[in-house]
């Protein structure tokens, strides 16, 4: 007991009472650097130490292969062995995965009992199929490839929002949705058809299958159905805002969502983890919806804790963070987050001329930064979009800095990546990268989309293009498309630990007349 006693140690009194209700429904609203993942690790750590929970049956599932391989290391720190075999394997350690490749595990389990086909291959890029779709449809070979990635990421969006091929039309109407590329809703309903039509005759599945086959086997093959539930007797769901309808339906379905059910009682020994005001995926099909109306679907809870100290970011930072939240419509579904740390540097706002003199300008302040001992490593270039990294990239390698790229493709279908690649990020979140300070060693400074750096920090974070038109994007009327950038910028600024800078420039190139105006949101 004394060993279980110890995992508690460093806790504030709120991480404190979430790592101890090991029983029942939990909702922890978990603010940006607040903590989470320690919360969430120290719980399932205290739980196994006392004996309350059995390792092989916890479940502990999140968005990217980087989340999990995190989890999975301070798991280890904290004495728990990693599952082999995962689920319905029979390994005695705790399954820390993404939703994907849980339920692809559980899908490799079961088949040879539900199916005697043999496992279908899963399609790595589907961008073929859907062109194959498109010319069949459309009877045009010269198929623009920015169409199909339209059509790609709506088929995505209707897998994941459980929207069948029969109702996508009925589905368009009642939500005045409309299909991409300028396609009429039966057109794309008949892509749609052809795509999943192309598909089966490979004998192939792809990203979003892997889910929906666990539904329908969980639904349809009561004893497969049984085995998967098994071996499920705790489940922690991290990132909780940012469920889509199927991942929803799959984690009710482990749960025992129809009741009783061959003399299997619901399982009601779920905790849920997310923060509203970082839902930032809605056009993927994410919603908060699930993680507000928790309380109304799985009460009454045995917890429900709000975690609003951020002990990531300087005070400076956090003020403005809620300030750009202060203006939501729905202020009431965020929290307003405390800065545990000391004052810090004033968060400094800059206009330049042009693009190319924000980026130089930026170059020149990191290489500051560099030569009173940051590394490299230690500051981000954020952006909006994927356009406006190559002007930054090129100020860098001017500057002779080394950087590194993240842009927003795929941020789920990275779920599945080989484990062997997450052995860097394992190592980070264990401290023992051995790369050393060196420069030469440093990987340099990162370039990212805001939506891909969800989940990190920077020591120093360079926010640029704040201006109307890129923070928001477009000229969103107020409304869900304004508030999913509220949301945005909100990511954005607290991925910042000591120091904020806030850029734009008045034109793209200097020769436009059009000149850009400061963000909304500042």
């Amino acid at each position: 007991m004394e060993q279980a006693q110890k995992i508690l140690e460093g806790l504030d009194e709120r991480q404190r009472a979430a790592a101890t209700t090991l029983h029942g429904p939990v909702r922890i609203i978990a603010g940006a650097g607040a903590g989470k993942t320690r919360t969430v690790t120290r719980r399932i750590a205290y739980a196994c130490a006392t004996g309350a929970w059995k390792p092989e049956r916890v479940l502990a599932v999140t968005f990217s292969v980087k989340a999990a391989a995190e989890m999975r290391a301070r798991l280890t720190q904290l004495g728990l062995a990693e599952s082999a075999g995962g689920i319905g394997g029979n390994s005695a350690g705790v399954t820390a995965a993404t939703f994907h490749s849980a339920a692809l595990r559980q899908l490799n389990s079961v088949w040879s009992d539900v199916c005697e086909a043999p496992f279908p291959h899963l399609i790595e890029d589907q961008r073929d199929v859907v062109a194959r779709a498109i010319t069949r449809v459309t009877a045009s070979s010269d198929i623009d490839p920015l169409m199909v990635r339209d059509v790609l990421a709506e088929i995505n969006w209707a897998k994941v929002s459980l929207i069948a091929v029969e109702d996508y039309a009925r589905v368009c109407t009642a939500a005045q949705h409309r299909p991409p590329a300028g396609l009429e809703t039966s057109r794309f309903a008949n892509i749609y058809s052809e795509y999943e039509k192309e598909k089966t005759s490979r004998g192939e599945i792809d990203f979003d299958d892997i889910l929906l086959l666990v539904c329908h086997i969980m639904d349809d093959f009561p004893e497969a159905a049984a085995q998967i539930r098994s071996s499920i007797g705790w489940l922690t769901v991290d990132e909780y805002q940012d469920v889509s309808p199927l991942q929803h339906r799959l984690m009710t379905l482990w749960l025992g969502a129809s009741g009783e059910e061959g003399g299997h009682a619901m399982n009601r020994n779920i905790c849920v983890v997310g923060d509203p005001a970082q839902t930032i995926y809605s056009f993927a099909g994410a919603s908060s919806w699930d993680l507000i109306n928790f309380a109304d679907e799985f009460g009454p809870l045995a917890a429900d804790i709000d975690l609003n100290t951020d002990y990531r970011s300087t005070p400076q930072v956090v003020a403005l963070a809620n300030k750009v939240l202060a203006a939501a419509p729905n202020r009431e579904d965020y929290l307003k987050l405390v800065s545990a740390r000391e004052p810090g540097a004033t968060i400094t706002r800059t206009v330049y001329a042009t693009d190319a003199e924000e980026a130089q300008g930026v170059a020149a302040r990191i290489m500051r930064l560099i030569r009173q001992g940051v590394k490299p490593s230690d500051c981000a270039i954020l952006t909006r979009i994927n356009a406006q990294q190559a002007v930054f990239g090129a100020a860098l390698r001017q500057a002779g800095l080394k950087f590194r790229v993240r842009k927003d493709s795929g941020w789920q279908s990275s779920a599945l990546a080989d484990d062997n690649a997450n052995k860097r990020a394992i190592l980070e979140a264990m401290g023992l990268d051995a790369s050393g300070t060196a420069l030469a060693d440093d990987p340099g400074v990162t370039i990212s989309t805001i939506h891909a750096s969800k989940g990190l920090e920077f020591d120093h974070v360079f926010m640029i293009g704040c201006s109307e038109g890129l923070l928001p994007f477009g000229a969103p009327e107020s409304g869900d498309a304004l508030e999913e950038e509220r949301r945005l910028m909100y990511v954005g600024i607290t991925r910042a630990q000591d120091s904020l800078h806030l850029s734009y420039a008045r034109t793209k190139d200097g020769f436009g007349a059009q000149q850009r105006r400061p963000s909304r949101f500042l």
